[in-house]
């Protein structure tokens, strides 16, 4: 009985850890930060790119 209330605490601090994680990234907005800050890099790699012109 105590392994499983053990893993069921452990389990309910896993979850509510991902969430404050995920919370917190989203209430500071560190994903389009982080996607502003890649940018530029991104789109060298997207100018390399061939392309063929479609009439």
């Amino acid at each position: 009985m105590k392994k499983l209330l053990g893993f069921c605490v452990k389990v309910a601090g896993l979850a509510v850890g991902l969430f404050g994680l995920t919370f917190t990234i989203y209430f500071l907005n560190l994903d389009m930060k982080l996607l502003a800050f890649l940018e530029p890099y991104m789109d060298k790699i997207y100018d390399l790119r061939k392309r063929e012109p479609r009439v």
